[in-house]
């Protein structure tokens, strides 16, 4: 009979590499809890989250400087009021 031979699980055990680490013991058990929960082993779930933390943070794009055009005069008419909506569109239907 033959054993069957998995090279890549060879290679992940060949390459990982063991350490101690000390944990709260609530955060151990929140963190085994959440394992238990996303089906994975202790360590592939400190794996991940490392991962998730050491990855670099995603650049913002920043947004274009938006220039405002604006017009000499008295500021709004009597009766405009800006906080309505409504009264305004009525205003401009009425080409007032």
């Amino acid at each position: 009979m033959h054993d069957r031979f998995d090279s890549g699980l060879v290679l992940r055990y060949f390459w990982a590499m063991q350490t101690t680490i000390q944990l709260d013991d609530a955060l151990l058990a929140q963190a085994t809890k959440l394992a238990h929960e996303k089906g994975y082993d202790l360590s592939h779930l400190i794996e991940e989250t490392l991962r998730d933390k050491l990855a670099p943070a995603p650049t913002a794009n920043p947004r274009p400087f938006l220039r405002l055009t604006t017009v000499g005069g008295e500021g709004v008419r009597p009766g405009v009021d800006l906080n309505n909506s409504a009264a305004l569109l009525a205003l401009m239907e009425q080409g007032a």
